[in-house]
């Protein structure tokens, strides 16, 4: 497996395999904040990522700001849970 440092660099390069691994190493640790950072970066898999937790957390504000910042399966998550209140 390549170091954090490597596919840092792949990412910067515009290798989205290296963005999705990126993600996948922040929710791991559970880094919210490099999620979020990611997901500005325009990783949709940081995306996925963050909707799962907010779900799970049913935390309304933070799938508004994901479906803001362009996460339609956010926008989904939420009109549901809105629905199901």
């Amino acid at each position: 497996m390549a170091d954090y440092d490597t596919l840092r660099a792949l990412a910067d390069d515009g290798n989205e395999t290296a963005l999705d691994r990126l993600a996948d190493l922040a929710d791991g640790r559970g880094d919210l904040t490099e999620l979020s950072d990611l997901l500005d970066e325009g990783s949709e898999h940081a995306g996925r990522l963050l909707t799962r937790r907010a779900v799970e957390n049913r935390d309304l504000r933070e799938l508004q700001r994901l479906s803001d910042a362009g996460s339609g399966e956010a926008e989904t998550e939420l009109e549901r849970l809105l629905r199901a209140d």
